[in-house]
């Protein structure tokens, strides 16, 4: 038996420097490869983490390098052809957010890890927050007693030579979206993990400010399944970035966090002093300024989930319910209509 799990790593772009730091912090991984397409690319990364071999060819990287766990992190439109090759050469997933763009792709992927017996995991680190914990939490125990609205405040500001730096970004083709696929699509993985599934949702989205195939701003009316309603306002396009805001009101109590912490905590038979806890890792402003935290914490869970023949920390279905909820906000906006969120494999999206 190895004495650590060897780790490569499909892009070298931003995202990837996460997963390269959380793997070369683990004392369980070593990080074995680097595939880019732009050898440069993948020579620095490789350099700043003393790594020996790269490629600019994913399928002969893995049929050449002892590969246990494979992090992907090229653009979002390309994640499950990158999966699904891993899944054939019997190689574990760590695919960056989100899952990949179309309900069509994520099916292929999950199908794929399943037929080949390899384990799928996603990259929410949201979740990992302690804010978000602690209010799931509050929520599963009935403290806020009935739900009766939810609510998400993704502001981020992205520069006009953010989309320009490279040609991915803000397409339909590779994007996949915009505001809400690309930055937001953390805090609408978020919302209905802490809040529970959404119904339907009613949406508005358009490029505003940017000259972008995509939107750089969206809101959204949502119907959650237990009944609360809610708001998702997502954006790249307000100066500056705004912290992300959660809001969370129930019949008994009120829940409000953002990146710098509780800002309210109350409930109607309970005075318990609002938690104190740690800062998120920010990129409002800066999508360089993410933590790798939150990415250790998956890097581990990948390694155990491995170890111990169990899913991920987030599976592959768990994964594709802030896509599919996102892709439903786009057909609606597209539309005009009220739309119902569906996670049924590749079936199409229901109109109201």
């Amino acid at each position: 038996m190895k004495n650590k799990t060897n780790f490569a790593i499909v892009g070298a772009g931003v995202i990837s420097t996460s997963h390269a730091r959380a793997i070369a912090a683990h004392t369980d991984a070593k990080l074995v490869a680097i595939c880019d397409i732009d050898q440069e690319q993948a020579v620095k990364l490789a350099s700043e983490y003393n790594v020996d071999q790269t490629y600019t060819d994913y399928e002969k990287m893995f049929a050449d390098v002892d590969i246990d766990i494979v992090s992907v992190c090229v653009p979002s439109g390309m994640h499950a052809d990158v999966t699904i090759a891993a899944a054939k050469a019997g190689i574990h997933v760590l695919c960056e957010k989100p899952l990949d763009i179309t309900r069509e792709k994520m099916t292929k992927m999950i199908e794929a890890c399943k037929n080949f017996n390899v384990k799928l995991g996603a990259v929410y680190q949201r979740r990992t927050l302690e804010a978000a914990i602690k209010t799931k939490k509050a929520i599963q125990e009935g403290k806020l007693g009935k739900l009766v609205l939810a609510d998400a405040y993704l502001k981020y500001y992205r520069s006009p030579e953010y989309y320009e730096s490279a040609g991915w970004r803000g397409t339909w083709e590779l994007d996949g979206g915009g505001a809400l696929m690309n930055q937001g699509v953390h805090g609408v993985d978020l919302i209905q993990w802490m809040v529970g599934d959404v119904e339907s949702v009613f949406a508005y989205s358009a490029p505003l400010i940017r000259n972008i195939e995509v939107e750089d701003t969206a809101v959204v009316a949502v119907k959650y399944k237990n009944g609360a309603f809610g708001v998702i306002q997502g954006t790249t396009s307000v100066y500056p970035g705004q912290e992300t805001r959660f809001e969370v009101h129930g019949e008994k109590g009120s829940i409000t966090f953002a990146d710098s912490g509780f800002k309210q905590w109350d409930f109607m038979d309970n005075n318990e002093s609002i938690p104190q806890v740690s800062n998120t890792e920010g990129g409002s402003n800066d999508p360089k300024a993410i933590s790798s935290q939150g990415h250790y914490i998956y890097v581990d869970d990948m390694i155990q989930a491995v170890n111990e023949n169990r899913d991920p920390l987030v599976s592959g279905e768990e994964a594709r319910k802030a896509v599919d909820l996102i892709l439903a906000i786009y057909e609606s906006a597209r539309t005009g209509k009220e739309v119902k969120v569906s996670h049924k494999g590749s079936n199409s999206i229901e109109i109201i």
